[in-house]
């Protein structure tokens, strides 16, 4: 056991326990010693990619068990990597702090590089306190371009918060979508057989660039056709010019958001929440209006009816 250990960088302790939940074979018994194989060995490795790819325990039992019952794990393990795989062709990159501050106008912003990294936007390097990972360089490069455009870096942050809310919302629609129609007859089991896994693997790899085609597509269809009217609302004669007259972004909880996602659809909460602001606008007006009137019903002194009639009665005496 001590040499299983050594050879597949598990603990004695942790190999135990997998013996204990059935997750790896006794070892075979010759006279006094107990002798573990490069089958043993196999399984551990296997058991430890699981793991890495975010099985439980629980699931990989289920998955070895089907292995053993020669249904294998091929497939299973080519769809498990087609999905974990990079969902981009874009390579990640690394910058130093040095580099960061210049990029972003040569004078640094502690808080916004700690924006940055609560965002994933960058990652820090272990033991170099001054580089980090850049996971997507595009990103990275667009928050150069809004800054150099006078975009203020928190404002940035601001926007890609509420940017990622709204493409996870998308993200999740597309994978809900994809299952039903798609790949449900290949889930409704589990695990699948080799055969089947290995087709989803395949159907995942086609439809992997789909989602961002789409999006794409309809970014532009969008951008076409509101760019144009808003380009015209700002230049029409008698259109505001000053501060007062332009759309102002309002942050909004990220509960509140989703929660009219899924009441209204995304590409509809911006035109929600505008209705229902009006309407609460609206209806304060009417409440102002409706008191406005009792008001002008009471006496010139500001008092009500009853107040009124004592006044009077304090005349007669």
């Amino acid at each position: 056991m001590e040499d299983l250990a050594h050879l597949s960088g598990a603990t004695v302790r942790t190999i135990r326990a997998y013996q204990d939940r059935g997750l790896l074979p006794r070892p075979e018994r010759r006279g006094r010693a107990n002798v573990y194989g490069d089958a043993h060995l196999a399984r551990l490795r296997q058991i430890a990619d699981l793991l890495d790819r975010g099985y439980t325990l629980a699931s990989i039992k289920e998955l070895l068990e089907a292995w053993d019952a020669g249904r294998g794990l091929g497939g299973v393990l080519g769809l498990v990597a087609e999905v974990n795989g990079p969902w981009t062709d874009e390579q990640a990159d690394r910058i130093t702090r040095a580099e960061l501050d210049e990029r972003f106008g040569g004078v640094p912003d502690e808080r916004a590089v700690r924006e940055a990294v609560a965002l994933g936007v960058l990652e820090p390097v272990p033991g170099r306190d001054d580089e980090f990972l850049v996971p997507s360089p595009q990103e990275l490069s667009v928050a150069v371009e809004l800054y150099a455009a006078g975009v203020p870096l928190l404002a940035v942050a601001g926007h890609l918060r509420e940017l990622r809310a709204q493409v996870e919302h998308i993200a999740t629609r597309f994978l809900e979508f994809t299952t039903e129609h798609v790949f449900a007859r290949y889930l409704g089991h589990r695990p699948p057989s080799d055969a089947e896994a290995t087709e989803a693997a395949e159907l995942v790899r086609r439809l992997r660039p789909l989602a961002q085609q789409t999006v794409d597509a309809e970014l532009a269809r969008a951008m076409r056709t509101f760019a144009p009217r808003h380009l015209q609302r700002h230049l029409a004669p008698g259109a505001p010019t000053g501060p007062d007259g332009e759309p102002r972004s309002v942050a909004l909880p990220a509960d509140t958001v989703r929660a009219v996602q899924e009441l209204v659809g995304t590409e509809h909460v911006a035109a929600f929440v505008a209705a229902a602001t009006e309407r609460e606008v609206r209806a304060r007006t009417l409440d102002a209006l409706a008191e406005a009137g009792r008001d002008a019903r009471r006496d010139p002194e500001g008092r009500g009816p009853h107040d009124a009639l004592h006044k009077e009665r304090g005349r007669e005496l």
